[in-house]
């Protein structure tokens, strides 16, 4: 018990620092204001990484369906953020949005996650696409392919809601942490090694199968929400397959199956692409030469699917001690 708490104080004091540091960077103004747009990417991009990597890393389904539950917390955010003013409109669209995004991804799951491999993924895009569609034919709702403009900013300061943003990455990643950790996350991780002998020792794949989907829909969807919010604009054509694959790009940069990973990843991509904006159209090439480096020299990733911990740290600590 005593070693459980110094590990998950280190962990607490990983992300205070980090907390604490991102206050100070932004209060200070040592983040300049588009430091802070290319921040905040790197959150939302964190959000949407983990949960697709719950879906891909370690249940083992191939979904390029992501960027369809972002486009449904972003157009859930946005339209109730008209009915409902301030905070409360901000965090009313986001349970919205997830609620709609998980009543979608298990109406959609059950029949498609009986699907394998290219079919699935197949399926899911496809599923992106209805969605996309119908807010382009829902003017009245949507306002359609011109999308919507002018969504309301409930925050006193980019500071505030980029504290916020990163509230809800250190949420969403104890409970998907906690998920994978726990007896259905167990079962889930079994039907990614071995679907066939998961099934015949008893394991309900497709329920373990569509819930692991379900949770990735909804950290989307808060991530759409949140895209929503701070750049005030969304437009249907922000959530095309291109996006999708934007998100399963970090996931398998970083590592199929590690969710600190991700992390590393959706920061790594975020500042490459940045820092490569000066190159105009030249960054694209950079940026693909970057992923095909990763892919030659570390196939599995950045970390494949080992986990950066805390406990891994000490126990180093103590062989180079000894």
């Amino acid at each position: 018990m005593k070693q459980f708490n110094k590990y998950n104080l280190g962990w607490f004091l990983l992300i205070a620092v980090s907390g604490v540091a991102l206050y100070f960077g932004i209060f200070s103004g040592l983040i300049s204001t588009f430091q802070q747009i290319t921040l905040m990417t790197i959150l939302i991009n964190i959000i949407l990484a983990i949960g697709l990597n719950l879906v891909i890393g370690f249940s083992g389904q191939f979904s390029l369906g992501h960027a369809g539950f972002m486009a449904i917390g972003a157009y859930s955010g946005a339209v109730i953020s008209k009915y409902i003013d301030g905070l409360p409109g901000f965090f009313v669209g986001i349970f919205v949005g997830m609620i709609i995004a998980m009543f979608v991804a298990m109406v959609v799951g059950i029949p498609t996650l009986r699907l394998k491999g290219d079919y699935l993924a197949i399926a899911t895009l496809g599923v992106a696409e209805i969605i996309r569609i119908a807010i382009i034919n829902l003017p009245n709702l949507t306002n359609g392919a011109r999308g919507i403009s002018g969504i309301a900013f409930p925050f006193e300061s980019n500071l505030s809601f980029i504290m916020v943003t990163f509230v809800f990455v250190v949420v969403t990643t104890i409970v998907i942490v906690n998920y994978i950790k726990s007896s259905p996350g167990r079962a889930t991780i079994s039907i990614r090694e071995d679907e066939i002998a998961a099934e015949s020792m008893g394991i309900n794949t497709t329920l373990y199968k569509v819930i692991a989907f379900m949770l990735g829909a909804m950290t989307a969807s808060v991530a759409g929400n949140i895209y929503a919010t701070f750049f005030s604009v969304i437009n249907p054509a922000d959530f095309t397959f291109q996006k999708s694959i934007d998100i399963l790009i970090i996931v398998v940069f970083g590592g199929i199956g590690s969710v600190t990973g991700t992390v590393v990843a959706a920061i790594v991509l975020g500042l490459l692409n940045t820092a490569l904006q000066s190159a105009g159209q030249l960054r694209m090439v950079f940026y693909a030469i970057a992923l095909i480096a990763i892919m030659v020299f570390r196939p599995g990733g950045l970390l494949g699917t080992r986990e950066f911990t805390v406990s891994g740290l000490l126990n180093r600590k103590k062989g180079v001690e000894k």
